[in-house]
C-alpha cells in the first residue's frame, strides 16, 4: 500500500521553527517529485514548495521564500520542510504529496498524506 505520512507539526510562537517530515511507505520517493502544500481554514490548498526527483531543483512560494527549506533524504525515504521565522499566517494543515511531474499545482500530484497541523501563535 502506497502511503505518505507527515509529522512534526505543532504549536510554535511567532519567530520559531519547525521541521516537517514526509515519510513514504510502499514506494520509493527517489523517483518522485515531492510537494508541500498547506490549507488554512476557509482557504484553498496552496503550494508551498516542491523538489524534483532528478536534479534536486527546488521551488518556493513567495510567501515562504527565504524562510522555508525543502530537502530529501533518499536513504531514509523521507522529505523534509524546515520552517524558520514562522508567522501567524503560516498557520495551516500542511500536506506532502508525490507525483511524477515537478511542479506546484495540486493536479500534478498523485499521492497525498493526511496532513499535519501547524499553528503559529503567541
Amino acid at each position: 500500500q502506497l502511503q505518505l505520512v507527515e509529522s512534526g507539526g505543532g504549536l510554535v510562537q511567532p519567530g520559531g521553527s519547525l521541521r516537517l517530515s514526509c515519510a513514504a511507505s510502499g514506494f520509493t520517493l527517489d523517483y518522485y517529485a515531492i510537494g508541500w502544500f498547506r490549507q488554512a481554514p476557509g482557504k484553498e490548498r496552496e503550494g508551498v514548495s516542491c523538489i524534483s526527483s532528478s536534479d534536486g531543483s527546488t521551488y518556493y512560494a513567495d510567501s515562504v521564500k527565504g524562510r522555508f527549506t525543502i530537502s530529501r533524504d533518499n536513504a531514509k525515504n523521507t522529505v523534509y520542510l524546515q520552517m524558520n521565522s514562522l508567522k501567524p499566517e503560516d498557520t495551516a494543515v500542511y500536506y506532502c504529496a508525490a507525483g511524477s511531474l515537478y511542479g506546484i499545482r495540486r493536479e500534478e500530484y498523485d499521492y497525498w498524506g493526511q496532513g499535519t497541523q501547524v499553528t503559529v501563535s503567541s
